[in-house]
């Protein structure tokens, strides 16, 4: 542990006034796991406070206990030297405490203004004032440096707009205790510089702050003082100045964790994935790719950048047979395979790593073992008999799946109880590293990764390049759709960036310029 980690004021010499929040103490149970065992966190008035964890380790269960979402089991909690009762978010907004999730909870439809003052009650209740609402959001906005137009739809803002909605909603409200979940995860490098500024300019106000995040550079850059959960537990206090991000991740995960990755040289083959103008539809019936071209070889990682929402995902599902084509073709090694069926275009050896775990990437009531071996392939290994004319297995030999997928289990870190246990009681990390146990012992020739680490703790994330790399290394062809720019310089080879379903830009990672690519991730091209 470090030895700063008890680096805070002595209790005789804090004031009351000097503590924005005080939790004690909190316990809070969920069926087979302790969420929270006995922590204590606090908040100074005026300081940004980042809390770092694995997945699991509990950060985001506290902070919606302070929220009001969650009453903790034991535990107390004092706002401004006060104990106080937060029972629901609507009195934790009393007490002057906000939070912005990592998902939006925005109204699409709505104009912004209409976001900001949902579920208020106005002096002219139940009639809006509009055009004084719009007026205290343009001088908040103002103030903070969070430029938006009161009147625009949600639907016709940038991810990083719709945060600075969500941010201003807190505001208005009279928040001067802010939690930001992931704050960055959808942001681009300019966008992310932007959110900083404003953060320490509140925190100049009197603001305090507490700031969730994976991304360690991000905590030695913006943020005083760290705490760090594992297991549900605090593991240390220090003070940003008197640390780095290797003590920092050593603290997460209980060992040293490797930042840069080394990319072996590899021989790059032949061209494996061939796309060529290709143009599919949205899910709102909008034109989400519009004439996309590229080439992906043997033993190449294609990183494609991009803010989410400009055609990434419906780029990954034409591929993979999940989204129709309107125009163009999907070539693997020469084939023609647009709009064949997914199970035809798995068959040619394409792995996929999809961005929805949940939805796309397991069955959550199957267990570890079954959805170990849900592909066909492996159907046909384990068989002990055969249905005949139709060559589908008549009896599968448990023994032999269990004792493959307990290998597996072990050689991907799995953390589960069992390999029977159901696949949806792991955490995110785990669920990842079961889809990628599944998809690469296959050898596939072409890897598909959407999002391979979103979400995921340094461990989790440093685990899955590593595979990722692995695959590279024996020849495999990767298409790495990732929001993350530090992990698309790192693994990649060629970078394409992508902004409103058009390729806007392509270079070798090794000459990529960050400020450029976040310029034309937000559409500048000139």
């Amino acid at each position: 542990m470090h030895n700063n980690v008890n680096s805070e004021i002595p209790e005789k010499t804090k004031r009351t006034e000097d503590i924005a929040v005080e939790m004690k103490g909190i316990v809070k149970k969920f069926p087979g796991i302790v969420a929270n065992d006995h922590i204590d966190f606090e908040l100074r008035t005026g300081e940004i406070h980042a809390l770092l964890g694995e997945n699991g380790a509990g950060k985001t269960t506290l902070m919606n206990i302070l929220y009001g979402l969650y009453k903790p089991d034991e535990g107390e909690i004092y706002i401004r030297g006060k104990k106080a009762q937060i029972e629901s978010p609507r009195d934790a907004i009393r007490l002057g405490i906000g939070m912005v999730h990592q998902h939006f909870m925005l109204v699409p439809k709505f104009t912004v203004a209409e976001n900001i003052v949902l579920g208020q009650r106005g002096p002219k209740w139940p009639l809006l004032d509009l055009v004084e609402i719009e007026k205290k959001i343009i001088e908040l906005s103002e103030k903070y440096g969070l430029k938006v137009n009161p009147r625009a739809k949600i639907w016709q803002l940038s991810a990083g707009e719709q945060q600075r909605v969500e941010i201003l909603k807190i505001l208005y409200r009279g928040a001067d205790i802010l939690i930001l979940d992931e704050p960055t995860s959808v942001l681009t490098p300019q966008e992310t510089e932007s959110l900083f500024r404003t953060l320490k300019s509140m925190k100049k106000e009197g603001k305090s702050i507490i700031f969730i995040t994976h991304k360690l550079d991000e905590v030695m850059r913006v943020s005083d003082r760290v705490t760090v959960l594992r297991r549900g537990r605090v593991i240390g206090r220090v003070d940003t100045k008197d640390t780095d991000k290797h003590e920092l991740a050593k603290m997460m995960v209980g060992r040293e964790v490797l930042f840069a990755i080394r990319r072996k040289p590899t021989k790059i083959g032949k061209v494996v994935l061939e796309v060529k103008d290709l143009m599919t539809m949205s899910d709102q019936g909008l034109v989400a790719l519009k004439g996309v071209s590229f080439a992906i070889h043997q033993g190449e990682i294609l990183g494609i950048a991009g803010v989410a929402g400009n055609g990434q995902r419906e780029l990954a599902e034409v591929i993979v047979g999940l989204r129709k084509a309107i125009k163009g073709k999907v070539l693997i090694e020469g084939k023609d395979i647009t709009n064949s069926p997914p199970r035809q275009i798995l068959k040619q050896g394409v792995a996929y790593i999809p961005e929805e775990r949940l939805k796309r990437g397991l069955i959550g009531e199957f267990s570890v073992a079954e959805n170990l071996v849900l592909k066909e392939k492996f159907l046909r290994t384990f068989a002990d008999g055969w249905f005949l004319p139709v060559s589908k297995p008549l009896f599968l030999n448990k023994e032999k799946i269990y004792n493959y997928t307990n290998q597996l289990v072990k050689e991907y870190n799995i953390k589960t109880v069992s390999a029977s246990s159901p696949a949806n009681q792991l955490s995110g990390g785990n669920i990842q590293r079961m889809i990628l146990a599944r998809e690469l012992t296959q050898t596939p020739k072409l890897i598909i990764a959407v999002q391979p680490t979103m979400g995921l703790d340094v461990g989790a994330t440093e685990f899955i390049r590593s595979k990722i790399l692995e695959q590279k290394e024996r020849g495999a062809a990767i298409l790495l759709i990732s929001g993350d720019l530090d992990e698309i310089l790192m693994i990649s080879d060629r970078i394409l960036v992508m902004y409103e379903g058009r390729i806007v830009g392509e270079m070798l990672s090794e000459e990529a310029d960050i400020d450029r690519i976040g310029l034309l991730m937000a559409g500048v091209t000139s």
